[in-house]
């Protein structure tokens, strides 16, 4: 038995390879067929209870993933062992083999290291001396029907040796997996003679084109699984600080050193001997999820999503505690377990450099053309920050931050092992956290003109930052349970304040026009830049962030130099982060008493350009896709407005001139006669001109101009400005018209994002919604546009059965399952001086605007405006109402009445349902 698996406990329990022998050898019969049917049958129920024992043994032990993965892959030996058996000595017996009748069976890839999780390939490759004869031909193809008979999804290749050493110097994939080649069964001699061949024809002198091969290559994969280690559904295998970085120290220093194990990477002065146990309990970990991840799926799915992460940890037995839930505290493990790969692959690449210095320069880094002056007793090592000793930073502590400050202010890297280093002595920052230099040095790193992410990134996976400022220490590697947050909060902190500093450079001033102007008059610099730093710096405290994160905000300003007027500008925008983007996204900014509301709780035109820069890159730093246009349309609209009250400080002013700009854009727009665009605005109440965008304004008096007298006209086109489809339906006002169309949107496939209803004063409808498919894309095509129109018409004239259909159509969404979202209804009576306001907050899913809308309609309520907002799995729904009669709602009794009808719609409870 091979010595990989001699520290496997009770192998016999998981396969008894000679019991299983001897009953292969007792099958009676002749015919190949025959014999290879009965042997797999055999061979699958052994198959079935190894990996039944090795779940078993994996419940019971839920933190042992390198034991579990190393069962998988001594089951799968003692499996390929009998096949191979089975097919030389019963199927193909050979008289008397000749020299070209050998053959070998290796395993290779991560099956070659002896590690596999339950649903992993079985990757193996058969050699032959040269090319296959008729008998090794048969032999293989025998193994491998029955290997497929089994259900192992398996990766194989048969090459001769010569095949073999030329595939492997022309691939660097062929390569790799070779390099981690492993003896299973067969012809040892020629095992040994493909090794020898490999170490001296493909792995000599190539060392260094390998390595910038694999660090390439990795860097590719960064990018592809969104390039950070912080990511809230991480993949366990691929993704950045996963298996596969580990997997990569490994494979270079097995072509550099010939290592056969991870802990060779000592001997070979890779990795220091607490490096090695840092490695070997971040593999045993991962590996444990991944097995984990595997049982619960019953596939190889190797993507830690919301679903299954509760599951695992339940499984690897962690608890709750007071502010994290048992799921936050298992990712919070993760993450700094995937911080500790990232630390080690910089401490491996940093000894690799040293041993590769005399042959040239650093591994795809530019080397510094001139050396900074003055660098205060830190060492330039080929253009990195090093310490002159080891004692250095206790010394004066105060150079743990100076450290980060020249790297930001000098454009320099920090060479591995001073942030080893600094990782060793972080703790020296606690000494410093009120030393005027140090806070001094700190601010100027977070205000940095040049690329602040980046060195508060380092400083951060160094552990200093978390040290210096103990708040910040304590969302460090903290995920949020929600489909909403991509990153953990002090990765989407540290996103943000890069954003912003992109912002300000002009970088992405195509993205956010607004902001970027608007960065240019912001006479408050270093308050923004520790406001975006403090925003969600009370995460998971248990009670308000924001409420909490302004009373850190108030301590913590001070001691980083900030003055009692600055100090107080901070917490507040820390305090209220959140209103600038709630009211955008779940009130209607036509009602000017949102306007009036916003304005007086802002006071002022500085602080509300703090605001908007804040309310941007939190939005954006939650992840790819979260931003969008509909988001700064709306953002836009809202600055706008309540920068002109705060300017003219005069409610009615601006508003009469922004309707009579509009109207006169829109009348040079469509070039009707006066005669015909006078009777056209007469038509529509004020509230529209303010509600919606010049563009959209054309297109509705295009919609109405064709539409003449008919009773009912569609239209769906694409609108890209906001990444929607435009849905523009124009017909006689009827109750029950907005729910019957929000459920035929969903029918035909659509996720409606944003409504807006009109009512034309001679009554007709206008109601535009923008809608997106279920991956957040516009319906662009002819054939879906059209399905969308048609589906609503006969959802209008009710000639498909709708509710029926609804009940009938799958539910597509099941990611947000992973949550339980107790639905609650506000109503607010105060947020408008003419509708009654109010707010669903539930779980995201499909058709719950039609359910809500259909429940106002039982209520005998008029809907006037609907704003959708989705945050990740939760759906915050805003409706302004009036009774039948366009009066607010004030009876008590009625407003419950719609509230108990609206959470039995928002949870599709059957009482509901049956109503409905």
């Amino acid at each position: 038995m091979s010595t990989r698996f001699a520290g496997l406990p009770h192998r016999r329990a998981i396969i008894d390879r000679r019991a299983l022998a001897d009953r292969l050898a007792a099958i009676e019969g002749d015919d190949p067929v025959q014999l290879r049917m009965a042997a797999t049958i055999m061979l699958k129920v052994a198959l079935t209870l190894g990996r039944a024992e090795i779940a078993e043994r994996l419940v019971a032990a839920p933190s042992r993933g390198l034991e579990a993965a190393a069962a998988q892959a001594f089951l799968i030996d003692q499996i390929l062992r009998l096949l191979y058996d089975f097919a030389t000595e019963r199927l193909y017996p050979r008289a008397s083999p000749t020299t070209a009748e050998r053959l070998v069976l290796m395993a290779v890839g991560g099956y070659g290291r002896g590690e596999m999780a339950p649903h992993s390939d079985v990757d193996i490759a058969f050699l032959t001396p040269w090319k296959q004869t008729a008998w090794t031909e048969q032999v293989i193809e025998s193994m491998l029907y029955a290997l497929w008979d089994l259900g192992l999804k398996v990766g194989h290749s048969a090459r001769s040796l010569d095949e073999m050493v030329r595939q492997a110097k022309a691939d660097v994939t062929i390569r790799t997996a070779l390099l981690e080649s492993r003896y299973v069964w067969g012809d040892t001699m020629l095992y040994d003679e493909a090794s020898r061949r490999f170490r001296a024809e493909v792995q000599a002198g190539s060392a260094r084109a390998y390595i910038a091969d694999k660090l390439a290559e990795r860097n590719e994969r960064h990018k592809k699984m969104g390039d950070s280690r912080y990511v809230v559904e991480p993949n366990v295998k691929e993704g950045k600080g996963g298996l596969r970085d580990l997997h990569t120290l490994f494979w270079i220093g097995k072509y550099v050193h010939n290592v056969d194990s991870a802990a060779g990477l000592v001997e070979a002065g890779l990795l220091t001997a607490a490096e090695y146990r840092q490695f070997h309990r971040a593999e045993n970990f991962l590996w444990a999820v991944r097995c984990h991840l595997h049982c619960i799926t019953g596939r190889a799915e190797d993507r830690l999503t919301f679903d299954v992460q509760r599951e695992i940890a339940e499984r690897m037995r962690y608890a709750d505690r007071p502010g994290a839930s048992r799921v936050e505290r298992f990712m919070r493990h993760y993450f700094l377990q995937a911080k500790i790969v990232g630390d080690l692959t910089g401490v491996f690449l940093s000894h690799l450099d040293d041993a590769f210095a005399s042959r040239g320069r650093r591994f795809g880094l530019p080397m510094l053309m001139r050396r900074p002056r003055k660098l205060n007793g830190f060492n330039l090592d080929r253009g990195r920050l090093s310490l002159p000793s080891d004692d250095f930073f206790a010394k004066d502590p105060v150079r743990l931050i100076e450290l980060f400050a020249l790297a930001d202010k000098h454009g320099l890297e920090i060479h591995p092992l001073t942030m080893r280093a600094a990782a060793r002595d972080a703790k020296l920052a606690d000494d410093v956290r009120d030393d005027p230099r140090a806070n001094a040095l700190f601010l100027d790193v977070l205000t940095s003109r040049r690329d602040p992410e980046t060195v508060l990134r380092w400083m951060n996976e160094a552990g200093v930052f978390g040290r210096f400022v103990p708040d910040f220490g304590r969302v460090v590697a903290q995920m949020q349970f929600d489909m909403y947050h991509h990153y953990t909060v002090d990765e989407h902190s540290i996103r943000a304040i890069g954003l912003l500093a992109r912002i300000e450079r002009g970088e992405l001033e195509e993205d956010h026009p607004l902001a970027a102007n608007i960065m240019r008059n912001i006479v408050s610099r270093r308050v923004l830049y520790v406001a975006v730093l403090l925003h969600d710096i009370a995460k998971g405290r248990g009670g308000d962030h924001s409420v909490l994160g302004a009373d850190v905000a108030l301590k913590l300003c001070p001691r980083l130099g900030l003055s009692k007027a600055e100090t107080e500008t901070v917490s507040w925008l820390v305090r209220w982060h959140l209103l600038m983007s709630a009211t955008a996204f779940k009130r209607d900014l036509a009602d000017y008493k949102t306007i009036i509301d916003f304005a007086e709780a802002v006071q002022s035109p500085e602080r509300l350009r703090l605001l908007l820069a804040l309310t941007v890159v939190d939005i954006r730093a939650v992840g790819p896709g979260v931003w969008n246009s509909w988001k700064r349309q709306l953002l836009s609209e809202l600055y706008e407005l309540a920068e002109e009250l705060l300017r003219l400080g005069h409610k009615q002013k601006g508003r009469g001139e922004r309707i009579a700009a509009k109207q006169e854009a829109l009348a040079a727009m469509l070039g009707w006669s006066s005669t015909a665009f006078s009777r056209f605005v007469a038509r529509l109440p004020e509230a529209y001109w303010i509600a919606e965008p010049d563009d959209v304004l054309a297109s509705n008096a295009r919609l109405i101009a064709t539409a003449g007298e008919a009773e009912l006209s569609i239209e769906a086109k694409v609108y890209p400005d906001r990444g929607a489809t435009l849905v523009t339906l124009y017909a006689a006002d009827h109750p029950g018209l907005f729910y019957r169309a929000a459920g035929a949107i969903h029918l035909a496939g659509g996720n409606i994002i944003d409504a807006r209803i009109h009512t034309t004063r001679d009554g007709m409808a206008l109601d535009n919604f923008l809608v997106q498919d279920p991956f957040g894309r516009p319906f662009d095509r002819p054939e879906q546009l059209a399905r969308l129109k048609a589906t609503i018409e006969d959802a209008l004239a009710n000639r498909n059965r709708l509710a029926e259909r609804l009940k009938a159509k799958p539910l597509p969404r099941t990611r947000a399952e992973a949550f339980t979202i107790a639905p609650v209804v506000l109503i607010d009576n105060n947020a408008s001086n003419r509708f009654t306001v109010i707010e669903v907050n539930a779980r995201d899913g499909p058709a719950l605007l039609n359910r809500l809308a259909q429940a106002l309609f039982q209520s005998k309520v008029t809907i006037h405006s609907a704003h959708v907002a989705t945050y990740g799995e939760r759906a915050v729904d805003t409706f302004y109402l009036t009774d039948l009669l366009g009066e607010k709602i004030s009876s008590g009794q009625r407003l419950r009445a719609i509230e108990r009808r609206l959470l039995g719609a928002a949870a599709n409870d059957a009482e509901w349902a049956q109503a409905a």
